[in-house]
């Protein structure tokens, strides 16, 4: 139970969440800073202090969680710099939090520039991360969903041999990986095609939500669609995976009660381990 964490999101303000989780005993959290109250630009020191004061006093872990609208992929004058430096602010706040982590992406095309974009994001999260390194920050880079086929606009590192152009190409103590189980449900190869294929290992961070076999973006409540999760923790467990999972589905309070309910499939296929 305590490894099920709750991806706030934009639904607090960050004090706020972190007595959320406090009463509910929700041992992580996930949360951008993009906009309102929670702007990464609101977070001076004495507010990041105060944060991580309650945050370790309640006994929860903050990580921060960028916007895939931001296109990691830009390759276009001045909008790139806005890019670096929107990941920088969320890299330099980070160690002032004690944020954990910092789940980034790999960003879009637009169908005719994949080259162009993948090289554009692979060198973007090479410099983010030599910069994460100076900072003591660490990032996740995640998997994201398919699009339709007839889209102009598509995720990058949606396949597992995208994502596996990004991760290949970063060796660094301040990058390791975040695995959407429902995004890998999207495509053919599934969850176990994704296990089989990366380097567990480097994984962080397990987000769940349940959705349709080979189906679009959705992120519906457990049970409200096929994903299989006492299978996908069989897995995953089986292999030694021990860290993180994060809900990321619905209301607060959707999150929280699928939390017994993750681990009553957990138990029922056979997980024993905490």
């Amino acid at each position: 139970m305590d490894r099920i964490g709750v991806d706030v999101g934009r639904k607090l303000r960050l004090e706020d969440a972190v007595e959320w989780a406090a009463r509910n005993q929700v041992r992580h959290i996930d949360i951008q800073l993009d906009t309102g109250a929670n702007a990464v630009t609101t977070f001076d020191d004495a507010r990041c202090r105060d944060i991580r004061r309650r945050a370790e006093a309640n006994g929860v872990a903050i990580a921060l969680h960028t916007l895939s609208a931001v296109n990691v992929a830009e390759y276009s004058p001045f909008l790139s710099e806005a890019v670096d430096s929107y990941l920088k602010a969320y890299i330099e706040v980070a160690p002032k939090l004690h944020a954990e982590w910092i789940v980034v992406h790999a960003g879009y095309h637009f169908t005719a520039d994949v080259p162009m974009r993948m090289e554009a994001g692979r060198d973007r999260l090479q410099r983010m991360v030599k910069h994460a390194e100076q900072h003591g920050a660490l990032l996740l880079l995640e998997n994201l969903n398919r699009e339709p086929e007839n889209a102009e606009v598509h995720y990058l590192a949606h396949t597992v041999e995208e994502w596996r152009y990004y991760y290949e190409a970063i060796d660094s103590p301040a990058f390791a990986l975040s695995f959407t189980a429902n995004h890998a449900h999207l495509l053919p190869p599934g969850v176990q095609g994704f296990v089989d294929a990366m380097p567990l290992g480097r994984v962080k961070e397990v987000r769940l939500a349940d959705c349709w076999r080979n189906g679009y973006e959705e992120h519906l409540v457990p049970g409200k669609g096929d994903f299989d999760f006492g299978a996908m923790f069989a897995l995953l467990e089986g292999k030694g995976y021990r860290g993180a999972y994060t809900n990321a589905f619905g209301t607060l309070e959707d999150m929280q009660a699928a939390r017994g309910y993750l681990v009553d499939k957990a138990r029922a296929a056979g997980v024993t381990v905490v």
